[in-house]
């Protein structure tokens, strides 16, 4: 499995490259922006891009979606309660930074216990809401992506519309906690982490 960081877009956030080495398939997780580092890094690997998973909509980690779309044909994937803000510049929140983008609807809504198979490679959805209605995470062998649920060491933000502080600690600790120490933590931003680090030294999990 091929799992891959590019930092991405006017915040950095962390855009996943997910490939299945057998099979040359790939998924791409939020997908914020600059879209040519994306593509180029798919073209040198090989890997044929079949979707694209946003954890959330907010502008940071949706703003290179149709470019993305109209340059692999790839389908757009997100949680069904998140659906609204592809095209609502206010709830995506790029109105809030001084321009407003729209995007096109997602091809599939997700839901709670989802899977996404990307070649041999399985993708499992864990709706986390806090951060915003419809934030997921998604677990994969060995790992989760948390999108901006869990940070190292921190929390997505929650005062946000649609954020809920009380709402992101119950997802964290519900659905997160849960999982082995050694599962690696692939964030929406900063660096990656453990489940146990978290576990012990997240200072909002105490």
């Amino acid at each position: 499995m091929i799992i891959e960081c590019i930092p991405v877009g006017m915040m950095g956030a962390n855009c996943y490259v997910v490939g299945c080495e057998e099979t040359k398939k790939a998924a791409v997780i939020d997908p914020g922006g600059d879209t040519e580092k994306i593509l180029a890094y798919l073209k040198n690997k090989g890997l044929t891009l079949q979707y694209i998973i946003d954890t959330h909509g907010h502008i940071d980690h949706i703003a290179g979606n149709d470019k993305l779309r109209n340059a692999t044909g790839a389908e757009l994937l997100i949680h069904v309660l998140d659906a609204d803000m592809l095209e609502n510049p206010k709830f995506n929140l790029s109105s809030l930074m001084g321009f407003s983008m729209k995007f096109k609807p997602a091809d599939r809504l997700l839901k709670e216990d989802d899977t996404v198979e990307v070649g041999n490679i399985k993708l499992h959805v864990i709706h986390t809401p806090g951060h915003t209605r419809g934030g997921i995470c998604l677990t994969v062998e060995g790992g989760v992506f948390t999108g901006d649920t869990l940070f190292n060491a921190s929390i997505g933000r929650t005062d946000f519309p649609g954020g809920d502080f009380e709402a992101i600690i119950n997802s964290i600790k519900r659905k997160l906690m849960p999982l082995p120490d050694d599962t690696a933590v692939y964030p929406g931003h900063m660096g990656q982490s453990t489940i146990g680090y978290e576990r012990k030294h997240n200072p909002f999990l105490r």
